[in-house]
């Protein structure tokens, strides 16, 4: 009787299976569970959970293995890095992804409870930081982040975006520690504090930015580009999983790539696909996974993330999270390595796709590419009813944004948009004569 791999929801198992990446002999009639953690509103870490799953990529690779087994997938969404961390530890998830600060902190999490874990391939990635943001009320006076002094700031300790808060704060001439009081709290939480007003502002990661932004419920005030620190999100697995069951983790990885594929071949397919299993707009999931979005997508382990989570290590330690993380023992790209063959050469050197403005309009399963952000506003102040969405790169950091939602400058004839209004700020002192428009005022001088 042939034997097939099953997608099982964590919260629809109402039989016990075997304990995840059971040692059951092949070919004896055996179930094996493998159990597979994510995050699914993490949306730069779809090609390893909420697509994956939903394109069913997993399943079909571990049917091919043909070794007599039966495989049962479990995948379990949770909104952050550390529960992931907590039921790997405790041998309950097998694979998991998370963000470049939960990464290290799982591998200094598995060493010290002797469950040791290996970092074997990437998901989304930006070179520059800008899959995080801090951002505040819509109305808000705060104009830069020196003006966060004295102020409530919500975060998710240990995480990419406290990462990037740290680090900002520390550009910025503010202690982290002394001179804002921080809220550690989910993201969902912390949208909703900023909203109340019990929060001055959040900093966090891909996608909640974006989302509060795009629903009118915020605005940024800090671009984590202008750090120019690569920031990224990458699968983690169990070691001993790993060592028993290489072939499991070989079909993760090969399926893992086959979803990564499908996004770069289908971009505004996949964003509908993610959005539907997410409830995000489909338009925020564009903004950062779409074919010229914040994040890139290729499972090759870049050395320049490498050296980047190898930084990542002062900064946790110094907020006493973490001891020392020895990095290159935790990274292990070898099984990926394996999967790919001679492909995985070509995509380590792959360089990311160049921001280009972009107008997705309704109806549409492509989108529209524009040489310049003025060339994009023109064609919105043409076709204004059918656009469902516009994105423009910020003009010195190249993060991607909503075009209604950026800050635009004028100068002379050129029409150049920001993510953040201190980004906008320090253009113009630059250049004498440029001045910040409202985005009206943009589309009126592009028509």
């Amino acid at each position: 009787m042939k034997r097939t791999a099953v997608a099982v929801s964590a919260l629809a198992l109402l039989v016990p299976l075997s304990a995840c990446g059971g040692d059951a002999g092949a070919g004896d009639g055996s179930t094996v569970t493998v159990t597979v953690g994510y995050q699914s509103k993490t949306i730069n870490t779809v090609t390893a959970g909420t697509l994956l799953r939903s394109l069913g990529y997993f399943e079909k690779q571990l049917d091919a293995l043909g070794d007599g087994v039966t495989y049962k997938v479990v995948w379990q969404d949770y909104a952050t890095g550390a529960p992931i961390t907590a039921q790997m530890t405790a041998g309950k998830i097998d694979i998991g992804s998370m963000g470049d600060f939960p990464l290290l902190l799982n591998a200094a999490r598995g060493r010290q409870l002797d469950r040791p874990t290996r970092l074997v391939s990437v998901t989304g990635y930006n070179l520059r930081g800008g899959l995080n943001t801090v951002v505040t009320a819509p109305d808000s006076p705060l104009r830069s982040l020196t003006d966060l002094k004295d102020r409530k700031v919500s975060t998710s300790v240990g995480s990419a975006a406290d990462g990037t808060l740290v680090r900002a704060l520390q550009r910025a001439g503010l202690d982290p520690d002394e001179d804002i009081e921080k809220l550690n709290q989910q993201p969902a939480v912390g949208a909703s504090a900023l909203a109340a007003g019990s929060a001055d502002a959040l900093s966090q990661f891909v996608a909640w930015p974006g989302l509060l932004v795009h629903q009118g419920k915020a605005k940024a005030l800090y671009d984590g580009a202008r750090l120019n620190l690569p920031t990224f999100h990458g699968v983690t697995v169990r070691d001993d999983f790993a060592e028993r069951r290489p072939a499991v983790l070989e079909a993760f990885l090969k399926a893992q790539t086959q979803a990564t594929d499908y996004l770069g071949d289908h971009p505004v397919a996949a964003a509908e696909k993610v959005a539907k299993a997410t409830g995000l707009p489909a338009e925020v999931v564009y903004l950062y996974n779409g074919a010229h979005g914040i994040a890139t997508f290729d499972p090759a382990v870049r050395p320049e993330l490498v050296a980047a989570l190898k930084e990542d290590v002062a900064v946790l330690k110094s907020a006493k999270l973490t001891g020392d993380v020895d990095v290159d023992a935790f990274v292990d790209d070898r099984p990926l390595r394996k999967a790919l063959g001679t492909d995985y050469a070509r995509r380590l050197t792959a360089a990311p796709p160049a921001p280009r403005s972009e107008v997705w309009a309704e109806g549409e399963t492509a989108t529209r590419t524009f040489a310049t952000p003025a060339g994009l506003l023109e064609h919105v102040a043409r076709h204004p009813d059918t656009v469902r969405a516009a994105y423009v790169p910020d003009a010195t950091t190249k993060t991607l944004w909503f075009a209604d939602r950026a800050v635009w400058v004028a100068d002379g004839e050129e029409l150049l948009p920001f993510v953040a209004a201190d980004t906008a700020r320090a253009y113009t002192i630059a250049h004498p004569g440029a001045r910040t428009v409202t985005y009206a005022e943009a589309l009126e001088r592009a028509a």
